[in-house]
């Protein structure tokens, strides 16, 4: 029998990371994207973007959807405190 081991919290931590390094890029590529990030961010990472879906945990949601930014900058900014 195989025994199934949970991601380490370091892990979780890159992965979510490298999910968040593709929220900001699709951010900073396409407007209307970004102004719904900076409006609804669930929302936004909800639909994807292009065609692409975000690989974020429910916890990642509900920490994202309470980000309230009026810039990317400030959103980068509050994501990155955590």
């Amino acid at each position: 029998m195989l025994k199934q081991f949970k991601p380490s919290t370091n892990l979780k931590q890159q992965l979510a990371s490298s999910e968040y390094s593709r929220i900001l890029s699709a951010a900073v590529i396409n407007s209307h994207f970004r102004q719904l990030l900076l409006k609804d961010p669930l929302k936004a990472i909800s639909n994807g973007y292009s065609g692409e879906q975000f690989d974020i945990n429910n916890e990642e949601k509900v920490r994202l959807s309470t980000i309230r930014a009026a810039s990317l900058a400030d959103f980068a900014t509050q994501l990155s405190q955590a």
